[in-house]
């Protein structure tokens, strides 16, 4: 098995399922949160997108220390916008796999936060991190379709919304 080939290929399985999600993305709930320690719908769905460039960031850098650098999502608020910076963040991602070699998968790459060590990862490990938050955040942000009655796509198969579409309920 290639795992660069396979970094690859999840990349792209991933790009696809959450764009089919961006792309019913509802601009007049940009504000909306099931609670108020939740995020608003619009920095979550932000948040899903700006992570297909975290390979890019992962193989320039060493570490991501939370206290040096919060999260700050970016200045977005039309579905149109947010397509944008789903391609732009993919391509990012989908050029660092495409530019990575069989050596990268031997440095390390942590998370922190101030003097603290939240994980210590591979290149690879981080990598494949960085597509469990894909999915987790996309995950997240079906449940507030949901909640809002707005059509959910399916991930791994048909979602109820695409099983009640064919009939099949």
């Amino acid at each position: 098995m290639n795992l660069l080939q396979e970094l690859q290929k999840d990349l792209t399985t991933e790009y696809e399922i959450t764009k089919k999600f961006i792309e019913r993305y509802p601009e007049e709930k940009n504000d909306w949160k099931p609670h108020p320690k939740s995020m608003p719908m619009i920095h979550l769905a932000i948040h899903v997108v700006e992570i297909f460039g975290w390979p890019d960031f992962m193989l320039k850098t060493e570490y991501l220390d939370f206290a040096e650098n919060p999260y700050s999502p970016a200045r977005i608020s039309s579905k149109s916008e947010l397509i944008a910076h789903l391609e732009k963040s993919y391509q990012a991602g989908a050029e660092a796999l495409r530019n990575m070699s069989d050596s990268d998968f031997d440095k390390r790459w942590q998370l922190r936060h101030g003097g603290n060590v939240l994980s210590d990862w591979t290149i690879y490990e981080a990598i494949m991190q960085s597509f469990k938050q894909i999915t987790h955040h996309r995950a997240q942000l079906g449940v507030y379709y949901r909640l809002n009655d707005i059509f959910v796509p399916g991930s791994y198969g048909p979602s109820a919304d695409e099983l009640e579409q064919m009939g099949q309920s």
